[in-house]
């Protein structure tokens, strides 16, 4: 017995230590993990050591040194990690990192297969012959399915509108490698897991489970069993003073928790809250079918306010509406967003100022093959986009405090609880807030499945965000509006996620288009970054090199009495340049300033503008030729970043 005990700890022990190791060590905060090595090369150094123990304690159950009772260490193991790695920060990105787990546990389960076949032969001879048959069939299986043509990537080059990535060196300085194998043509149905369980959001949860859930997390002395309407408290109206301070977590969470209010009490509207009565209400009336309700009030005194500062420029677009998809690249977007992506297509005939439908307006789309992502996690790449700077500066004003100086209202939705995914790391005060903000802080919010479409109130997340967004452009109908919708659902190792989102988001869009609410606008799909998170297409040469070329597709619609000939030239020959997200900043700030733009000096890091050294308004003439993509990687934090760009 203590010699058995002997073999068996140490295995268990190792185990353990690892999973420590590997993950524990980094809770504190990715960015300081990062430093001393990689986290997901230590998460697969784990694995593999791991797995060795565990093949090696399998062999010892076969060879009956050891009982098969001890597989309950095994189930303790994961059952911890996933316990531990349950969460919507990077340290532990929920399901996923359980997922990445098993994946990798199986995959090298598979590669110890040779062994457990060569000891089973030892044990049992009658059965070898069998079993080696088996065994080459499955190599052959596995060889003639991998070697197909239906892996290859020829159409990963092509864009919208029969056009494909123009690859001459000598023209434009960037040659974008170009995979060779395309695997998720083979997996992505058996990655679609949300069409293979079956899961719709209709009745997922129950509407009772909802209402108890709720009210278990409230810590608002207002909510009880017996409410049934319950009023999300406004998240732009939180004191700045409960924010500011850098790497504190959940803050908003336990301001949205603690500010829960009964609708029905008009004792409380009329004194808690004041001017802050909510918009979005939680109808548990029939409690078998609750309904999120949302109203935005239109703030008059706001809309004048911001009607007296107009005159300060003449943007090139009175409205600016940023759809912004986390970890999604430009191939995926094309492959799973088919209609959404479309809706920008058909305005891509740059010969035809006209568009059939708005003879009195001008449409154009435009799309970028090298937009290039910094680092593959988004809390490194916002920075660049809205504040045109490096994380560790920030010393500039978040872009809301432009667009408000320039008579902008402001609006953003998001699907997860947080601001921004970087207000953590830089102080800000209530000019940085958004006039309008919608966060699904709900606890019901069915974001941690990862894999899987995201659900609240019968509903999938993003759809209540494009009502949300849309009552905002209905209600500012008059006055010069930006609205940014924060979407997580690519942002998950699959990469099929993301195509439930393609009807709601072309709906969104075409009902815009057809209530003539596009007139003098500029749209924006973009991500920070491609594909971010690991999965069995990790080691590929298309995931990485997706991972760098985010989607980015513009849509700009003009007055007819304004001619922005130049700036559309620059525009038309940006689309195949190596560009960057500071370029994405100073296109921002163009946008909002119009041709005063060219007028605003640069003087040093402390000059608090819309514009960064470092970009290039895409409105402006680039010359890639002159762009060194290693000066761009040295600009990245942590050091140098990667780069598709030969």
């Amino acid at each position: 017995m203590l010699i058995k005990f002997l073999i068996i700890f140490p295995f268990f022990l190792s185990i353990y230590l690892l999973y420590y190791y590997s993950l524990e060590i980094c809770l504190e905060g990715i960015e300081k993990c990062s430093n001393k090595f990689s986290w997901i090369e230590k998460k697969i150094e784990e694995e593999i050591i791991s797995s060795v123990l565990m093949e090696i304690m399998l062999q010892l159950m076969i060879l009956k040194i050891i009982s098969k009772k001890n597989l309950i260490h095994v189930i303790i193991i994961l059952l911890t990690f996933f316990i531990y790695s349950h969460g919507q920060n990077f340290d532990d990105h929920g399901f996923y990192n359980f997922f990445f787990y098993l994946i990798l546990l199986l995959m090298m389960t598979i590669a110890f297969l040779p062994i457990d076949f060569y000891i089973l032969y030892f044990k049992n001879k009658k059965n070898y012959v069998r079993i080696i048959i088996i065994f080459l069939l499955f190599i052959v299986f596995v060889y003639i399915f991998s070697t197909t043509s239906y892996k290859n990537c020829d159409d990963w080059p092509k864009g919208l509108n029969n056009t494909y990535i123009e690859n001459d060196k000598s023209k434009y300085g960037c040659q974008i490698q170009i995979p060779k194998l395309c695997l998720y043509k083979i997996f992505e149905y058996f990655q679609d897991y949300t069409k293979l369980i079956g899961k719709n959001c209709t009745n997922y949860y129950s509407g009772k489970k909802q209402k108890k859930r709720l009210i278990k997390y409230s810590r608002s002395p207002y909510i009880n069993e017996t409410v049934r309407r319950i009023g999300y408290p406004l998240l732009n109206k939180i004191p700045s003073s409960l924010l500011d301070f850098p790497g504190r977590k959940k803050v908003l969470e336990k301001s949205f928790l603690e500010n829960l209010v009964d609708m029905d009490n008009q004792s409380i509207l009329n004194e808690y809250y004041k001017e802050k009565v909510p918009e979005i209400e939680i109808d548990f009336t029939n409690v078998d079918k609750p309904k999120l309700i949302i109203n935005l009030h239109f703030n008059k005194s706001l809309s004048d306010e911001r009607k007296l500062t107009e005159n300060n420029s003449e943007p090139y677009s009175k409205n600016i509406l940023l759809l912004y998809l986390d970890s999604l690249s430009r191939v995926n977007a094309l492959r799973q967003l088919k209609k959404t992506t479309k809706f920008f297509e058909k305005f891509m005939s740059y010969k035809d100022n006209y568009h059939n439908e708005y003879s009195s307006e001008n449409f154009h789309s435009f799309q970028f093959f090298k937009y290039h992502s910094f680092k593959g996690y988004t809390s490194n790449n916002y920075p660049f986009l809205f504040y045109g700077q490096n994380r560790r500066v920030l010393d500039k004003s978040f872009i809301t405090t432009f667009l408000k100086e320039n008579g902008f209202v402001t609006c953003e939705t998001i699907d997860w609880c947080g601001i921004d995914n970087i207000r953590t790391y830089h102080n800000f005060t209530e000019v940085d807030m958004f006039d309008h903000f919608f966060a699904l802080c709900d606890p019901n919010n069915d974001f941690f499945n990862l894999n899987t479409i995201r659900c609240l109130y019968d509903k999938q997340n993003t759809e209540h965000l494009l009502e949300y967004t849309n009552q905002f452009w209905n209600k500012y109908i008059n006055n010069r509006k930006y609205s940014i919708i924060v979407l997580n659902s690519a942002h998950e190792g699959t990469l099929t996620v993301v195509k439930y989102l393609d009807d709601m988001l072309f709906n969104f869009l075409n009902n815009l288009f057809n209530q003539n609410l596009l007139k003098d606008t500029i749209i924006f799909l973009i991500s920070d970054h491609g594909v971010g998170m690991p999965s069995i297409y990790y080691s590929t040469d298309f995931y990485k090199i997706e991972a760098n070329l985010p989607i980015l597709l513009i849509l700009i619609n003009d007055r007819k009495n304004i001619s922005y000939e130049e700036q559309y030239k620059h525009i038309q020959e940006n689309q195949q340049n190596f560009i960057t997200s500071y370029d994405i900043y100073n296109t921002l700030g163009n946008v909002i300033y119009g041709n005063q733009y060219k007028n605003i000096k640069y003087i040093s890091n402390k000059n608090n503008t819309c514009k960064s050294i470092h970009g290039i308004s895409l409105f402006d003439k680039i010359d890639s030729k002159k762009r060194n993509p290693k000066k761009f990687q040295k600009l990245a934090p942590w050091g140098v970043s990667n780069i598709s760009c030969k």
